[in-house]
């Protein structure tokens, strides 16, 4: 594929104004959303392929996702695209002032393997409503959904509008050597830095949604129980290659061999006894990350799963007890169906635990202290997160979805999606029908200078 030519064809189509439409805008969502609904089934047989997702784990963390968003922004576009009025100083009278969203232009997506199709579709969705074209580089790692992708997407667009390009790293570097006027990323924080340098050489606006190592605190007040089959939802979903899923536990020492009872029982009844035969449970991408994650497996520490199965690159949902800071497991965001267990003696130590460790994508808390609930949501840092529960804050376009500091920059989903693919502009609208001297040269500072201080205190 010719990238110069499709990005030149993509600027020419954005310069034309036709994007700067809402009614256009909102045709094309449409156009979107009923070629989704119409391959439902050949998403969810290529999410089945490239991970081993079931129908229900496919509609209900992708397909319905997508659908979900692409509608919210058909109905809130007119809305977020309008000028907002704002206060005018009376230093400026007469004047109105206003806020006007305007898309940034030729933009570039590039998203990850472990959600491809909703972490392809819904940015999208975000850029067709703040009226910008696209260019999407899906994963080369998914390339059963990347298939679906690229079919849906040429049936709804010209490649002048929205295009896909396929491929693996050279294309990546081939792409990130252009200039867009806004790229939006996610996937691990190595390419993420690599992302911003070269967005950087043409000073591009970017948002990166990374991950990292997003802690799950249970305290001795939680409710153990629900606390645990929580966790092992959000835990062992896609099979743990989730960026905001729960990466460790740092539990009370006094109800932690409880919550580790608890824990085992809970993956028992979500996934049986045998999991790597279960047809529900999901699989690892590859061999690469197959052989990464059982390197993170201390086989002294499991006290449950630890099994793995090469062939079907199944790997057991697994708890490590025991578990020091210092160990592999603890050194890498695990992006797998590993669990460590760590364990802390009085509630303040957490802060101190965490305070000098990156900032996690996600935080979860277990409690019903509501001090505790107060001082964390304070005190800690991180991206976003749950009150007794994991996973879910991401799916509701009502609230903005990013990281903080190493584990990403700007949010998305709803109106923040859409204010992230747009530039706000601030714009004065200065009457005509008079014209005040006070600021002109030569100054009058006895009359005009104490008018101008009355103005603006």
């Amino acid at each position: 594929m010719d990238l110069d030519k499709l990005l030149k064809n993509q600027k020419e189509f954005f310069k034309s104004g036709k994007t700067l439409s809402v009614e256009f805008r909102i045709n094309m969502l449409k156009k979107l959303y009923s070629s989704v609904k119409n391959h439902e089934e050949e998403i969810e047989a290529a999410l089945k392929t490239d991970l081993g997702k079931s129908d229900f784990e496919g509609f209900m963390c992708e397909t319905g996702l997508v659908l979900s968003e692409i509608s919210y922004m058909i109905r809130h576009t007119k809305k977020f695209a309008a000028a907002r009025r704002v206060h005018t100083p009376l230093a400026q009278f007469s004047s109105v002032s206003f806020k006007k969203p305007c898309p940034y232009g030729n933009t570039l997506i590039m998203s990850p393997w472990n959600y491809p199709f909703l972490l392809t579709i819904d940015p999208l969705a975000d850029a067709i409503a703040a009226g910008n074209t696209a260019i999407i580089k899906p994963s080369a790692y998914s390339p059963a959904t990347g298939d679906v992708i690229e079919k849906i997407i040429g049936e709804c667009f010209e490649p002048e509008y929205v295009a896909v390009v396929r491929g693996g790293r050279e294309e990546n570097a081939s792409l990130l050597e252009k200039k867009f006027d806004f790229i939006f990323f996610t996937g691990s924080q190595s390419v993420g830095k690599e992302v911003l340098v070269h967005a950087a050489r043409h000073l591009t606006p970017a948002v990166l949604e990374l991950g990292g190592k997003s802690p799950c605190i249970v305290d001795e007040t939680a409710k153990i129980e629900l606390a645990a089959r929580r966790i092992v939802f959000g835990k062992y979903l896609n099979c743990g290659q989730t960026c905001v899923a729960p990466d460790y536990i740092l539990c009370q020492k006094s109800i932690k061999e409880k919550l580790v009872r608890e824990i085992c029982r809970q993956i028992t009844i979500q996934y049986g006894e045998e999991p790597l035969n279960n047809a529900d449970y999901g699989k690892i991408i590859n061999d690469k990350h197959f052989n990464r994650i059982c390197s993170l497996i201390d086989s002294e520490k499991v006290v449950a799963g630890g099994r793995s199965n090469r062939e079907v690159l199944k790997i057991e949902p697994t708890v490590m007890d025991g578990v020091t800071w210092d160990d592999a497991v603890m050194q890498e965001e695990i992006f797998g169906p590993l669990l460590p267990i760590l364990t802390y003696d009085e509630f303040d130590e957490v802060y101190s635990l965490l305070a000098d460790r990156p900032r996690p994508l996600a935080l979860y808390l277990f409690s019903e202290d509501r001090r505790h609930i107060r001082n964390v949501t304070e005190r800690c840092s991180y991206g976003g997160g749950c009150i007794n529960d994991t996973i879910i804050h991401l799916a509701t376009s009502e609230m903005g979805f990013g990281g903080v500091g190493e584990s990403g920059m700007g949010a998305y989903h709803g109106r923040a999606g859409f204010e992230a693919f747009s530039h706000t502009k601030s714009i004065v609208d200065k009457k005509t029908w008079i014209d005040l001297p006070m600021r002109y040269q030569p100054y009058d500072r006895k009359n005009s200078g104490k008018l101008l201080r009355i103005f603006l205190r």
